[in-house]
């Protein structure tokens, strides 16, 4: 068998990975059983999510496939090559902008081509509407696709804009930024003790004037990929390892099936305090961040079970999850003065879904809601077999050697950086976001679009300033106290200069985690001399002079990043946002992407699930999941265009 993370799959700044099910062959039956049937839950929203990111992702995605796969049709020509890019391209960011960036990624072949090979199409492979033709159809996606003015962005952040009116993403239809925060503000009840999230699973429109939700349900709006998943849940529901896992998911059923975002508040109580078993899940309108308000939830999934090796690091974490919080550098006011219901585990996944596939998270803290967090605790999990895979791509890669200062400090990001890589995601879900409290009668939605970046800066800085804690010396966490050194430089040197390589010359930072990443790091360096960037042969560096003074920085910005977030404060998150978060150095950008094209790597990457074939005997009853990991990247896609297709 060939390496897993190996692949020759590589196209515009993009790498297909694969990951390993480690571990799988050890399970019993009916965890293999439990797997499956969750994973074909996981693979049957996937429509959801292209549909959430735009209102012409399915129907460009299915023209495209049809050129792609017509046998007619000369594969051979300069045009067809550009126009697979482009096709993978979309299926790998979900519809046609960046999967990162947000803006929309533009064709590199001409609409008089696309236009003359569909015309040799099937026309019944086509989405037409009723009357429509192919030219008719052509009329209408061809400014979409090929006009960069028309729906430019999937999200806008832009301070000052109205950011509903300029993002492409498809939770909202006809209503302005205003229209939507007047909504949901007139929903609230500040008597209310445990509000639900409010317009996380509906999109809001406006119909002859008036402002409406059409909620996600298994009867409503994507209501046919619902029931796909919810008839997967059921069979799931029938072969759990114990009651516990049976109560969740027949809740999440329930949900489904409602939209009642209470019925989501219980599912995700009883979701984090279900810790029996070794499998777990994630199904359903959850993480924000593609909405610029931060309201409505992008529909993902994941499937899991427990590395129960490696879970021992994040056990310990959560076991002293008292000692951390009551040591905080933060406000007193800000501190939980009770830690209730931290878990977390280290876990293989199993199957990626929605928003989480092809690219994913290495690691995952839910559930969302304050109050729940605050009340009943939290549950967080870091991926192994995704970061083994990670890890396996940048090994020998050249990046360290390019962009780090000198050899003494590259020696030490080789012996501590993978450690210390983990460690900190560990701190950031399992500590950092159940981390700190709201003050009495603060609107979880104070921060508004900034929410997102400043909840991502709070977890980051809580893992920073923790990592370099003598306490985990003291739990075995890290060997030494040298070893945090490799995570400070690595992280500032990412937030001050190497992620620029993800942005397009000319744009600015406007995802979340890459606004977190550089307001720290530009913070930090505009308050204290120990961090600068210097040049040594015509290229530019970071610096560090003093490692524990880096640590005071960081211990300064925790503290006014939750005192924001924890009394509320929209305009002090506005102004830190804006000032360090945002803007691009132009010159330094060029060289760092000038330095980057050298190495001639992907900067982004992604996975191929693994196929999950069931073996049944003469009776057809299911008696073993067989892996299959040789499948290509447009085999796979083509065959969820085929096999989950539900909403087109």
């Amino acid at each position: 068998m060939r390496d897993f993370c190996y692949t020759d799959e590589r196209f515009a700044d993009l790498q297909m990975l694969r990951y390993k099910l480690t571990g799988f062959d050890q399970l019993s039956l009916q965890q293999k059983r439990l797997i499956y049937y969750l994973s074909k839950a996981a693979l049957f929203g996937r429509d959801i999510t292209f549909d959430q990111y735009g209102a012409y992702n399915l129907r460009i995605r299915k023209t495209l496939e049809a050129v792609y796969t017509d046998l007619c049709i000369d594969h051979s020509t300069d045009d067809f090559h550009a126009l697979e890019v482009y096709l993978k391209r979309i299926w790998f960011s979900n519809g046609i902008y960046h999967h990162y960036g947000c803006e929309k990624i533009m064709p590199a072949f001409s609409e008089d081509y696309l236009r003359s090979v569909l015309r040799q199409v099937d026309s019944r492979r086509l989405p037409l509407a009723d009357g429509q033709t192919v030219d008719t159809l052509c009329d209408e996606l061809f400014p979409v696709i090929f006009d960069s003015t028309v729906l430019p962005k999937r999200v806008n952040k832009a301070d000052g804009e109205d950011l509903l009116l300029t993002s492409a993403c498809n939770f909202y239809e006809g209503v302005s930024q205003a229209e939507a925060e007047a909504y949901y503000s007139a929903k609230k009840d500040e008597n209310t003790p445990n509000p639900p999230s409010y317009g996380l699973n509906s999109t809001l429109v406006k119909r002859d004037g008036i402002v409406a939700e059409e909620v996600w349900t298994s009867h409503g709006r994507y209501g046919n990929a619902i029931r796909h998943i919810v008839y997967w849940l059921r069979k799931a529901a029938e072969v759990t390892e114990n009651d516990s896992q049976r109560q969740v998911i027949c809740k999440l059923i329930e949900y489904y099936e409602t939209g009642d975002l209470r019925l989501f508040d219980e599912y995700s109580i009883l979701w984090l305090q279900c810790l029996e078993g070794r499998v777990d899940f994630i199904n359903g309108f959850i993480e924000v961040y593609g909405d610029p308000l931060g309201l409505k939830g992008t529909w993902e999934a994941l499937v899991e079970y427990i590395d129960e090796e490696a879970t021992h690091r994040t056990r310990t974490i959560a076991r002293n999850a008292q000692w951390f919080e009551d040591h905080s550098p933060v406000d007193p006011r800000f501190r939980k003065p009770v830690v209730k219901g931290v878990s977390a585990n280290v876990i293989c996944a199993a199957m990626l879904g929605g928003e989480e596939y092809p690219s994913t998270a290495i690691g995952i803290n839910l559930p969302n809601a304050d109050w729940i967090r605050a009340r009943y605790g939290s549950k967080s999990i870091t991926i192994s077999n995704i970061t083994d895979a990670y890890n396996k791509a940048a090994h020998g890669s050249g990046f360290k050697e390019e962009f780090v200062i000198d050899a003494q400090t590259l020696a030490l990001i080789e012996k501590y950086g993978d450690v210390c890589d983990d460690l900190h995601t560990d701190l950031h879900e399992c500590l950092g976001h159940g981390s700190g409290q709201l003050l009495p009668g603060v609107d979880p939605d104070a921060l508004k679009a900034y929410g997102n970046t400043i909840e991502e800066a709070r977890a980051d800085l809580f893992g920073l300033y923790y990592i370099a804690d003598p306490k985990l010396v003291d739990l075995g966490l890290v060997p030494d106290s040298e070893a945090f050194k490799s995570q400070y430089y690595t992280y500032m040197m990412n937030g001050l200069m190497t992620q620029l390589i993800r942005i397009t010359p000319g744009n600015q930072i406007e995802e979340a985690h890459m606004r977190n990443r550089a307001l720290i790091a530009h913070w930090c360096a505009a308050h204290s001399t120990v961090v600068s960037l210097i040049k040594r042969n015509g290229k530019t560096y970071l610096q560090i002079s003093d490692y524990d003074e880096l640590r005071k920085l960081f211990s300064k910005l925790l503290a006014e990043v939750q005192r924001i977030k924890s009394e509320g404060d929209y305009e002090a998150a506005r102004q830190l946002v804006e000032r360090y978060a945002v803007k691009v150095d132009t010159d330094l950008h060029a060289e760092v992407l000038e330095r980057y094209k050298h190495l001639n790597l992907a900067p982004y990457k992604g996975f191929i699930n693994p196929q999950m074939l069931p073996v049944a005997d003469a009776n057809g009853d299911i008696i073993d999941i067989q892996l299959n990991y040789s499948e290509s990247y447009a085999h796979q896609m083509l065959r969820y265009s085929s096999e989950y297709s539900t909403l087109i």
